[in-house]
């Protein structure tokens, strides 16, 4: 992959001015998953409530909304109920969309969370499948492995496109998809 794809933007000489390097693989995770519908259906499943409720969160866990606004500058709040019956406040505040190819957001666990981290959720058509990559940079890298090691993020995060592709192909299956 070249370095761009693992988060490095290496810096240019533009004339006497040197443009300042961004390398965020220390702060970052990336996770990916083909899924096997349109990108359209994929791309509603992740921006509608009725879908999110149904896919949400890794294996064992359920989500509950109590705001969701799908357009740039709105938020989703929402509690993931674990397995063990720990609640987790969640709130996502939308910076970006551009469907059905892209949605970058802000995700902590409050307006404001000084430990909010950045996402940007990419859909890409594959054929008759859809790569959908979840690239999500932390402020600090402490904040990056402490999300990794105690919670699980990576394969929460891998789980949650499992959930994401099984809640689709039932959709298509029972030709539900818009």
């Amino acid at each position: 992959m070249t370095d761009a794809a693992h988060g490095h933007e290496k810096g240019k000489r533009m004339g006497s001015e040197q443009i300042a390097t961004v390398d965020t693989a220390d702060r970052e995770i990336v996770i990916g998953r083909v899924v096997k519908a349109r990108r359209e259906v994929v791309f509603e499943a992740f921006t509608e409530v009725r879908h999110l409720s149904q896919w949400w969160g890794p294996d064992g866990f359920t989500t509950t909304t109590t705001a969701f606004e799908f357009r740039a500058g709105g938020e989703w709040v929402f509690v993931m109920h674990g397995p063990d019956g720990t609640d987790y406040r969640e709130w996502i505040s939308f910076t970006e969309i551009v469907a059905p190819e892209r949605i970058s957001l802000l995700h902590g666990e409050f307006r404001g969370d000084p430990e909010a981290f950045e996402s940007v959720v990419t859909f890409a058509a594959e054929g008759a499948a859809t790569r959908v990559e979840m690239r999500t940079v932390f402020p600090t890298k402490e904040l990056r492995d402490e999300a990794a090691e105690k919670f699980h993020a990576i394969e929460g995060g891998e789980q949650t496109l499992g959930n994401l592709a099984a809640y689709v192909a039932e959709v298509v299956r029972k030709g539900e998809a818009g």
